[in-house]
C-alpha cells in the first residue's frame, strides 16, 4: 500500500555519507491467485525495478517468501519461510559510478546452480491453490550494514511461463447413431449399439477457462475401452483425437472404435491430454479421467426408431423456433426403424421415451404409438430420446428429436424491495414485472421499512417487518391496492424469507377476500413448520383450512429461506382435481394436497383484497404479522413446474446466482477470549476454549493446539437445505499432524447435528506424511444414526506450514441421478451437490458428492474441533485466520473475486 519507491536494508551513515538515523526496512509484495488459476508453472521470475543504492559496489538482496500481510501486521514483519533467490546488484545512481549505473530490472529467477532457489515451484503451488496468497518479502542480506541499503519501484511483477492444466472432458459418451448425441449410461442400463464400429465423443478442456470464446491450451483427447463384466474388465481399445497435432480448449471430439464383438458388453471413459514446449523442453499433463460409460453391442436389436412430431412441437433444423412451453404436452408419434419391418410387419411391441430431464416412460405399439403427453419442464432447447423393444425383449438404440419450448409466460408481480435505503423514508415498493397490470405495494406503519440485509448481497436491501421489541412496532406490513393475482385461476407465490421469531405464527404473505384469505403463506408456531393454505369459503366463522405442511422442522430462525407455493386447477373448472403445494429451497414438500378430498366444502374463489406482505386476514381480523425480512417476491398467473421452481429458487441473475455473507469470523480483528464476527448479520462471536486455543496477535490468527483448543458459538447461521457457501482461511502445523496417527481428521470448521457434523470442512490422514483437504454433509436421523452421507475430497495433497483458503459449497438445487442399492434398475433424478475448492481449484468428487437429504443442524458451531462418527473432538493443529459463510452457491468466478479477492500486489 505504497506508491514510489522505498528502501530495504538498513537506512545509517557509512564512508561519510548519511542515509537517516539507522532504521531498518524491507519490502513485501503480496499477490492474489486469481490469474493463475488452472495453469501449470513451467517458469518464473519476479522483478523489481532498483532506482537507488547506497554506494556504486554491488550488495546482496534476498527474495524471501513469508507468511501473509494485513493492516495488523506489525515489525519485524510475517514469518520468513523459505528464500526464494538473491542477487547481488547495484543500480539506480546514474553518472555517480562509473561506468552509469541507471535503474534497472532486478530479476529473481531459479539458478541451476543454486538449489536452494524454489521461485518455480513456489509459484506453481500458489496457481494450483495449495497456497491461499504469495507474499515476497525485499530484504537486505546483511541489515547491518548501511552500504547494503537500496530502493525499489513499486512496480514489482510476478512473470510466468505456464501451460493449460487438462480439464475432465464433457459431452463424453457413445454415439449410438447419426441422429443421436453422445449417451452415457450406467452399468445397470448399458445403452444398446447396433453398430460393431460405434462412436466415442469427448470435448476436451482446460481446467479453467480463463477467458470465454478464446481458444485456449493444446489438447487431444484420449478414449479407452474396456470389455468385460462386474468381475473382471480388460483394455481391448484405444485412442486419441486429433490424430496429429493439437487443438483448443472446448473441441468436440469423435472417433470410431475398431470393430468389436458382437453381444460383447463395454465401458468407454476419456481424459483430456495437455501438451507444453518450453526452453527446449516439452511434456504432457492429463487430466482425471470421466466416468465410466457403458454400452452393449447388439446388431439385432431394434434400430433407432423413427420419431414424429404432431402438435404443438417441431424438430429443430438450422432454424430452431419455441413452441407450446413449459408443462404444455406435446403429441408425437413413435414408429420402428425401416430396417425393423419386414412385409409390413414389425417385432418391435413397445417404446420407452424420456426428456433429459425427466423420468422414463413406456407406452405398446409396434408399427406405430401415440404420444400425447409429453410435457417439457423447462423452456428452451429439450430432446426426446425414444427406443425400441421386440418381441424378444431387447431394448434397442436410442433414437432423438430435438425441439424448441417457448418461454414460460413471466410473473405478473415482482417486487425487489430495493427501491430505498434504509431510515430514507420512502414508503413504495415498486412492481418491476412486465405482464399485466402493474401493483406498487405501499408500506405501512412504523413497523414497515427497509433493511441493508438483501438475499441478492451486498447493494441488496428487503422488506423490513417487526424487528423491534416495542410493541407498536409489531404490526407492520406491505399491501397492494388491489389483487396482484386472481386466486381462483392457478397461481403460484414465491419469497425469500428472513424469519427472526418463532413464539407465534407470522405470515409471508396472503390474498384476502372480505373475512378470510383465500390463501396463506406463513410460519406456524403450533406445527413450527412452514405452511401454505386455502381457506374452503370467504367466511368468518369455522372456516376450513386446507393446508400444505414443509417436511421438516423446527424452522432455522436468522436465516435465508426460499418458499413457494402452487395452487393448481388443473386448467378445467372441475374443482375436483385442483391443488396446493408447498416448496421450501426448491423442493416439493409432501405430495400435492387434493383439496375437495380434504373437505367437500372447498370452492375455489376470488381474494378481492390487496396483496398482503406480511400479514393476513382471519376470522374478519387482521394479525399474524411477520417479523423479519421478506425479498424477491413474485407472484405467477399459472402453475409452475416443480422444475421451474428449482430454477427460482437458485435466484440467479445472468445466469449467476445470487450470494449474501451471513456471517464472517475474523482472527486478525480480534483480542481476548473471542474471535469477533464482522458481517451485519447477528451471528455470534465465537468464544475460545479454555485451553489450547489462543488469539495470536502478532501474527492474526487464531493458534490452536490439536488437543484441546477451539472456538465455538451457537449456531446454524444458515438454513442448511438451501444452497451455502463456506470458507476459511487455514494453516496446517505439519509437527503436530505428524505426531497424529494415520487415520486421525481434524475438523477446520462445521455445524453440529447431535454427535455428527451436518457440514464441515475436515483435513484427515490417510498415511503416513500425507494429508488431504475434505469437505462432508452428514443426515442424522431421528433414532440419531447417520441416514446419508456425502463427502468431496481434495486430489491433492494438503500444503503443511501455510495459509490456505478452504472452500465447501452446497448446491441445493443441483441435480444427480440415485441409484436404488438394493435394486440397480431403479433410478431417479435428486438435488443437491458438494463441491469443494483448495484456493481456487475445483476438486473432483461427484461420485460420492451427491446429497439429498433435507438436513438442518443445531447447536454448536465450531472452528478447530468437531462431531463425527458419534463422538465429539478432531481438534485442528494448526491456526485459522477467517471464517465465512455465504447464503448461495458459489460458482468458480464469485470464489475467485469474493474469497480469494486480494489486491494483485501490496
Amino acid at each position: 500500500m505504497f506508491d514510489g519507491d522505498k528502501g530495504v536494508g538498513k537506512c545509517g551513515n557509512a564512508d561519510g555519507y548519511y542515509c537517516g538515523g539507522g532504521y531498518v526496512d524491507r519490502m513485501y509484495f503480496e499477490f492474489a491467485p486469481t490469474k493463475l488459476s488452472g495453469k501449470y508453472i513451467l517458469d518464473a521470475t519476479f522483478r523489481a525495478k532498483e532506482t537507488w543504492s547506497f554506494n556504486c559496489d554491488p550488495h546482496w538482496v534476498d527474495l524471501v517468501r513469508t507468511d501473509n500481510i494485513s493492516e495488523g501486521t506489525r515489525w519485524p514483519g510475517p514469518k520468513q519461510l523459505d528464500l526464494m533467490g538473491d542477487r547481488d546488484v547495484a543500480a539506480g545512481r546514474g553518472d555517480l559510478c562509473s561506468p552509469d549505473q541507471p535503474d534497472k530490472w532486478i530479476e529473481f529467477n531459479d539458478s541451476t546452480k543454486e538449489s536452494d532457489e524454489n521461485l518455480t515451484s513456489t509459484v506453481r503451488s500458489f496457481a494450483d491453490g495449495k497456497i491461499s496468497r504469495l507474499t515476497l518479502m525485499l530484504r537486505a542480506k546483511d541489515e547491518g550494514d548501511p552500504r547494503a541499503w537500496k530502493r525499489f519501484d513499486d512496480s514489482a511483477e510476478l512473470q510466468v511461463v505456464f501451460a493449460y492444466r487438462p480439464g475432465v472432458p464433457t459431452d463424453v459418451g457413445v454415439v449410438p447413431n447419426d441422429q443421436a448425441s453422445a449417451s452415457c449410461h450406467k452399468s445397470s442400463d448399458p445403452l444398446v449399439v447396433t453398430d460393431d464400429k460405434p462412436m466415442v465423443r469427448a470435448r476436451v478442456q482446460t481446467k479453467v477457462e480463463a477467458h470465454k470464446g478464446d481458444e485456449e491450451g493444446a489438447l487431444q483427447a484420449e478414449f479407452v475401452v474396456e470389455r468385460g463384466d462386474d468381475a473382471a474388465w480388460h483394455q481391448v481399445w484405444s485412442g486419441h483425437r486429433p490424430d496429429t497435432g493439437w487443438d483448443p480448449d472446448d473441441t468436440l471430439e469423435d472417433m470410431r472404435t475398431s470393430e468389436r464383438a458382437d453381444q460383447g458388453l463395454y465401458r468407454y471413459r476419456a481424459r483430456t491430454q495437455s501438451h507444453w514446449s518450453y526452453g527446449g523442453r516439452s511434456g504432457d499433463l492429463w487430466s482425471p479421467y470421466g466416468s465410466w460409460c457403458y454400452f452393449k453391442i447388439d446388431s439385432k436389436a431394434p434400430k433407432a426408431p423413427r420419431i414424429t412430431a404432431l402438435a404443438p412441437y417441431t424438430q429443430c433444423g438450422q432454424i430452431c423456433e419455441g413452441h407450446g412451453g413449459p408443462g404444455v404436452p406435446g403429441s408425437f408419434t413413435f414408429q420402428p426403424n425401416t430396417a425393423d419391418i419386414t412385409n409390413g410387419r414389425t417385432d418391435v411391441t413397445a417404446y420407452e421415451w424420456k426428456l433429459l430431464s425427466t423420468p422414463a416412460r413406456k407406452v405398446t405399439g409396434g408399427l406405430k404409438a401415440d404420444v400425447k403427453d409429453v410435457k417439457p419442464p423447462l423452456s428452451g432447447t429439450q430432446v426426446l430420446s425414444v427406443r425400441a423393444k421386440d418381441v424378444y425383449n431387447r431394448w434397442g438404440t436410442p433414437a432423438e428429436f430435438s425441439f424448441k419450448v417457448a418461454p414460460a409466460p413471466g410473473a405478473v408481480g415482482r417486487w425487489h424491495f430495493d427501491d430505498a435505503a434504509p431510515g430514507s423514508g420512502a414508503t413504495v415498493a415498486k412492481d418491476t414485472a412486465t405482464e399485466g397490470t402493474r401493483h406498487d405495494a405501499a408500506l405501512q406503519t412504523a413497523g414497515a421499512g427497509w433493511s441493508g440485509l438483501g438475499r441478492r448481497g451486498n447493494a441488496d436491501n428487503s422488506l423490513w417487518l417487526n424487528d423491534g421489541s416495542d410493541d407498536a412496532q409489531r404490526s407492520g406490513y406491505a399491501a397492494t391496492a388491489t389483487p396482484a393475482v386472481n386466486t381462483k385461476d392457478s397461481f403460484t407465490v414465491s419469497s425469500w424469507v428472513y424469519l427472526t421469531d418463532a413464539s407465534q405464527t407470522h405470515v409471508v404473505l396472503s390474498a384476502p377476500g372480505t373475512k378470510a384469505s383465500a390463501f396463506t403463506l406463513y410460519y406456524s408456531a403450533s406445527y413450527k413448520k412452514w405452511v401454505f393454505n386455502r381457506v374452503a369459503t370467504d367466511v368468518k366463522d369455522d372456516p376450513v383450512y386446507l393446508r400444505s405442511i414443509a417436511d421438516a422442522g423446527p424452522v432455522p430462525l436468522n436465516t435465508w429461506t426460499h418458499l413457494a407455493a402452487v395452487f393448481d386447477t388443473r386448467g378445467d373448472s372441475d374443482k375436483t382435481n385442483d391443488t396446493i403445494q408447498l416448496f421450501v429451497n426448491g423442493r416439493p414438500q409432501g405430495k400435492p394436497v387434493v383439496l375437495n378430498a380434504v373437505s367437500s366444502a372447498y370452492q375455489p374463489w376470488t381474494a378481492t383484497a390487496g396483496l398482503q406482505f406480511g400479514r393476513s386476514l382471519a376470522d374478519g381480523t387482521w394479525g399474524e404479522n411477520f417479523r423479519g425480512r421478506i425479498d424477491e417476491v413474485s407472484v405467477w398467473q399459472y402453475a409452475l413446474s416443480p422444475e421451474q421452481i428449482a430454477q427460482e429458487a437458485e435466484l440467479t441473475q445472468d445466469g449467476v446466482a445470487a450470494d449474501e455473507l451471513v456471517a464472517y469470523w475474523d482472527a486478525a480483528s480480534s483480542t481476548g477470549t473471542q474471535v469477533k464476527e464482522l458481517s451485519p448479520y447477528p451471528a455470534p462471536p465465537l468464544a475460545l476454549s479454555s485451553t489450547g486455543a489462543v488469539l495470536d496477535e502478532d501474527n492474526n490468527v487464531l493458534l490452536l493446539d490439536g488437543t484441546s483448543g477451539y472456538a465455538s458459538g451457537t449456531g446454524p447461521v444458515t438454513d442448511e437445505t438451501s444452497s451455502f457457501t463456506v470458507s476459511a482461511h487455514v494453516r496446517l502445523d505439519a509437527g503436530k499432524l505428524a505426531d497424529k496417527p494415520v487415520g486421525y481428521q481434524a475438523q477446520v470448521a462445521g455445524q453440529a447435528a447431535g454427535g455428527e457434523s451436518s457440514w464441515a470442512l475436515w483435513v484427515v490422514k490417510p498415511a503416513a506424511n500425507t494429508y488431504q483437504w475434505k469437505f462432508t454433509r452428514t443426515a442424522v436421523g431421528v433414532d440419531g444414526k447417520v441416514s446419508q452421507s456425502a463427502e468431496v475430497a481434495a486430489g491433492d495433497l494438503a500444503e503443511l506450514n501455510t495459509g490456505v483458503d478452504i472452500t465447501g459449497v452446497y448446491d441445493a438445487q443441483e441435480t444427480w441421478e440415485w441409484t436404488d442399492p438394493a435394486d440397480p434398475s431403479k433410478t431417479e433424478d435428486r438435488m443437491g451437490r458438494l463441491h469443494l475448492f483448495v484456493g481456487g481449484i475445483e476438486q473432483p468428487g461427484e461420485d460420492s458428492s451427491g446429497f439429498s437429504a433435507v438436513q438442518q443442524g443445531s447447536g454448536t458451531l465450531s472452528a478447530g474441533r468437531g462431531a463425527g462418527g458419534g463422538s465429539t473432538g478432531h481438534y485442528l493443529p494448526g491456526s485459522l485466520e477467517s471464517l465465512r459463510i455465504w447464503a448461495g452457491a458459489m460458482s468458480f468466478e464469485q470464489i475467485q473475486s469474493q474469497v480469494l479477492d486480494t489486491p494483485d500486489s501490496v
